[in-house]
């Protein structure tokens, strides 16, 4: 598309178009203006397994189930009171957060941050699904390598969805890796849901006390149950593959962009200070205050998406974009992540890390969130289809970072590939490498007790 000087194409799959999309202008007629015709989900083999089916909100395509699901989501597990409901699970993960790094100072002598980021993400969200902690219930390791082959492979390309003859010979691959993936991830799901329904069954378990309670005991007008064992399951994997990857990325290229510049660190660190001290923990009635370190989780959404496409969408029916393109029935839409958050026409200086472009927000009297609703870049998806979880996913990103700096003071190990570890992204965008750190306490010691 950069060879061509367009910002969106067509391309012809066999009998599908394709047609990927780099212009905020665009994005917002496919998300904003015309968000009812482009509301479907392809039909493709990654979605149809990791889903159960096509069981589950996200990647169903339109239709009374995708309806049941999304306003199950909407009303009971993400609703405002959900979020208020379940915020002590949160603290808790924050708090142990502080005490494994604090435990990590001294028995390693760098910290792995692509690990610390991902099982912090994958123990909340474990934490108020199940009330347990994943090292609770399976290898953690093992359970977060799982979710992320999952979702590696999700709407990764694969010919079989465009050759449907040749999906008996999975020539790629994919489905052998999926189908092992999802037998780990799902592993300790279903013996957890399993468990928690016999426990309903037998009178054992009444009360309310995480999410997996609400949705075993939602009820239909007829007193039925509102949702089957293979719904629940589905719906659970949903929840976590889409907690741990996003907010986990973003922490970790924000803290590799401050200890490439360490004026970035400073300024946070400054602000945590002044916002909250070092007497008391950072809580998350905090973080609307801490505009200059939600700036930067923004920087490293724009600058460092999690994956080059938005989750695909599919028009309902013929439409007209931007008053001169032709969009078939049944096209296949990807918007790019890379080509919004990286517009030279809406970004000066693109790739470069400037938190300071978002903190006009501040100016202009409000706070930064970490959506953009001129679609200039993609954190959190939005339309008929978008994240109904982006309250949560900005206050886990949020809260990670900023424990992260308050508890401890970062430094790049010796000959750390940090520097070109960014530089090699700008070209070749995704690194295969983590980011290790050293981390020294600068708090009280009393406060990692």
């Amino acid at each position: 598309m950069e060879e061509m000087d367009t910002e969106i194409a067509c391309i012809r799959l066999g009998n599908v178009h394709v047609i990927p999309v780099t212009s905020p202008e665009l994005a917002r007629e496919f998300l904003q203006t015309q968000d009812s015709v482009f509301s479907s989900r392809p039909i493709c083999m990654s979605a149809s397994l990791i889903s159960t089916g096509y069981l589950t909100s996200v990647f169903l395509p339109i239709g009374d189930q995708w309806m049941k699901m999304r306003r199950i989501l909407a009303s009971h597990v993400l609703s405002p009171a959900s979020f208020q409901w379940l915020r002590y699970k949160r603290d808790e993960e924050a708090d142990h957060l502080h005490r494994f790094i604090y435990n990590q100072c001294s028995n390693q002598s760098v910290i792995n941050l692509r690990k610390v980021t991902r099982w912090y993400c994958a123990n909340v969200i474990s934490n108020m699904i199940f009330s347990k902690r994943l090292s609770e219930i399976i290898e953690k390791e093992e359970q977060v390598d799982a979710l992320f082959t999952l979702l590696g492979h999700l709407y990764s390309f694969g010919i079989s969805d465009y050759l449907p003859w040749l999906s008996l010979f999975d020539l790629d691959g994919h489905k052998a890796i999926i189908k092992k993936a999802y037998a780990t991830a799902t592993k300790h799901i279903d013996a957890e849901v399993d468990q928690r329904i016999q426990m309903g069954k037998d009178g054992n378990k009444t009360l309310e006390g995480d999410i997996l309670d609400v949705l075993i005991m939602l009820r239909d007008t007829n007193g039925n149950p509102l949702m089957n064992d293979k719904e629940i399951k589905a719906q659970v994997l949903e929840l976590m593959l889409a907690a741990v990857d996003n907010p986990s990325n973003a922490v970790e290229w924000t803290l590799a962009e401050m200890l490439n510049q360490p004026k970035l660190m400073q300024r946070a660190v400054e602000e945590l200070n002044t916002v909250v001290g070092i007497n008391r923990l950072v809580q998350e009635s905090d973080l609307p205050r801490l505009n200059y370190l939600k700036a930067c989780i923004k920087e490293a959404f724009r600058l460092y998406p999690i994956t080059h496409f938005n989750i695909p969408h599919v028009s309902v029916s013929d439409t007209i974009i931007g008053e001169k393109y032709f969009i078939p029935k049944r096209s296949v839409v990807l918007l790019s992540r890379l080509g919004l958050g990286r517009n030279p026409k809406d970004w000066g200086d693109p790739l470069k890390f400037k938190p300071e472009r978002h903190l006009k927000e501040v100016e202009d009297g409000g706070e930064v969130v970490l959506t953009d609703s001129k679609l200039r870049l993609l954190s959190f998806s939005m339309g008929r289809r978008g994240c109904p979880a982006v309250k949560l996913g900005s206050t886990i990103t949020t809260m990670l970072l900023a424990r992260l700096l308050q508890g401890f003071t970062w430094s790049s190990p010796p000959n750390s590939p940090c520097s070109a570890l960014i530089e090699s992204t700008k070209t070749d965008h995704f690194s295969t490498l983590p980011l290790v750190a050293h981390a020294k306490p600068r708090l009280a010691k009393a406060m990692y007790s």
